[in-house]
């Protein structure tokens, strides 16, 4: 009998190449991500900026750039993690690349 590969197709999981890092903040990527929240609201998260940054001072220039609110969240497995109200996904690339924290080849930027 002639032995058939059959390739079964799975689902796309937008979050597999974030699950490949072990910490946060390897290979250099900030992963900016959006999450639906309810109807017409949303949420923007940064993840992966080095440890050495001051997450609440870059929390509070975005703030008062962007009019939004937003707040620093310690997670276990990612480390800390910056969320914005909103859809500020443009915004915050263009923010970290001008204010010269990251370079733009570092940013991934997820979501709809």
């Amino acid at each position: 009998m002639v032995e058939l590969e059959v390739q079964i197709p799975t689902a796309f999981d937008p979050f597999a190449d974030a699950k490949d890092s072990d910490a946060p903040g390897t290979k250099g990527y900030v992963h900016i991500r959006i999450q639906q929240r309810n109807k017409k609201k949303c949420l923007t998260t940064v993840q992966g900026l080095k440890e050495n940054f001051t997450y609440e001072k870059i929390l509070k220039d975005i703030k008062k750039q962007f009019c939004c609110n937003g707040n620093v969240v310690q997670d276990k497995v990612m480390g800390k993690i910056i969320q914005l109200q909103g859809d500020q996904r443009k915004n915050v690339s263009q923010f970290l690349v001008q204010a010269g924290i990251v370079q733009k080849e570092q940013i991934k930027i997820h979501g709809f």
